[in-house]
């Protein structure tokens, strides 16, 4: 009978071992998230002065920094118009110069002898500013919100100051970095109230936002994404805010958005195609929400807890980000990871160590990741491209 009982025993554990290993063998290993494309490959193109105003800044010899009016953009240079020559103030705050000229005559002053330069996308500034408080946005276009589980958009404060448009970020060997490409405002004042956003001037630009999912996975509530846990500490890294050179600030900015097309490539391979359209919350909902979420310091950064801003207020110089839309690298554990974190788990003295079986899956899930190199690799070339806003170019360090 004891014999009878072994043998099922040992019976039951190898079927089981079995139909785990065939789990474990049959598991999928997703490298990113699939994305729909348009047919037609994008174009960019300055919108004409009827329909938006494009600027630039650039940093003169001796330290003064002059705006630009663009005219033209061939993805290496920009033909540019300085303000000043058409009588502007001078000034580094685009919105101050160009609301001191004539903007409805832009269009027919710049067609004579005005003077024009051709400029190198490397010598134009970021369109963020120097600003390094800003307002990020998570899971607003549905197709991500999909791929991150998320029935709400959310927000969070990100810190660190825009890199150009053509610069460089490092990838660190325990860091799952991934890409975000994403419609970026900015105002000319202060926002304390809906009424400001309506009176503001508004400038648009592309901009990217870099993300560590491994200190992501490590620090989420993967219940409560509105918490913040996590988002600040893994988008505030050195480098992970690039920002285009162009600040677009259309006379109709809700047509604006929803017409422009923006495109991630990682090494000519296409990533990410969306529109500003798919927005589940506009720029002015945005708005709203963040307004709204101003009181408490609710946000987790760095072991402290932060106000979405430092005042109740969108300050001068604090983006307001769209979030991004689907094809980012980012995929859950498979079933594969948590197999073996399990395992893992059981096998290691974990379990009596007082880590729980979920701390367990993420460390094998992250080791998984970092080995098979799913994420951005030195040498990776991450290449935004817009339809009027210009692109931004980083290299993979």
């Amino acid at each position: 009978m004891a014999r009878r009982i072994a043998i099922t025993i040992f019976a039951i554990v190898a079927l089981g071992a079995i139909i785990l290993f065939a789990l474990w063998a049959t598991s999928p290993d997703p490298r990113g998230n699939a994305a729909t494309f348009e047919d037609s490959e994008l174009e960019s193109a300055i919108r004409p002065l009827d329909e938006a105003v494009t600027l630039a800044r650039m940093e003169r010899p001796g330290g003064d920094i002059a705006t630009l009016l663009v005219l033209d953009f061939d993805g290496n240079a920009a033909t540019v118009v300085d303000l000043e020559t058409l009588g502007a103030v001078p000034s580094d705050d685009p919105f101050e110069a160009l609301a001191s000229v004539d903007g409805d005559d832009l269009a027919s002053r710049v067609t004579g002898d005005i003077v024009r330069e051709t400029v190198s996308m490397d010598d134009l500034l970021p369109a963020a500013g120097s600003g390094d408080r800003h307002i990020a946005t998570g899971t607003n276009f549905p197709e991500h919100a999909e791929e991150a589980s998320s029935d709400s958009v959310f927000r969070f404060p990100k810190f660190g100051t825009a890199t150009p448009a053509r610069t460089t970020v490092t990838a660190e060997p325990d860091v799952m970095l991934d890409y975000e490409i994403e419609m970026c405002m900015i105002f000319d004042r202060p926002i304390r109230a809906l009424e400001d956003f309506d009176a503001a001037a508004k400038g648009f630009f592309l901009c990217g936002d870099f993300t560590d999912r491994s200190t992501l996975i490590r620090l989420i509530d993967p219940d409560n994404l509105d918490s913040g846990h996590g988002f600040s500490d893994a988008k505030s890294g050195p480098g992970f805010y690039p920002a285009g050179a162009f600040l677009v600030i259309p006379r109709d900015w809700r047509a604006f958005i929803a017409e422009e097309r923006m495109t991630t490539h990682v090494n000519d391979e296409r990533r990410q195609d969306a529109r500003g359209g798919e927005m589940t919350l506009d720029f002015r909902e945005l708005t709203e929400q963040a307004l709204a979420d101003m009181a408490e310091p609710r946000f987790l950064y760095q072991d402290d807890y932060y106000h979405l801003s430092p005042e109740p207020e969108i300050r001068e110089g604090m983006t307001l980000m769209s979030g991004t839309s689907e094809g980012v690298i980012f995929t859950p554990p498979t079933r594969a990871d948590i197999i073996e974190g399990g395992l893992w788990h059981l096998f290691s003295g974990r379990l009596f160590e007082g880590e729980t079986l979920t701390s367990s899956v993420i460390e094998v899930f992250i080791g998984n990741e970092l080995e098979t190199g799913h994420f951005l690799q030195p040498g990776d070339i991450v290449h935004y491209r817009s339809s009027s806003m210009g692109d931004i170019v980083i290299a993979v360090e």
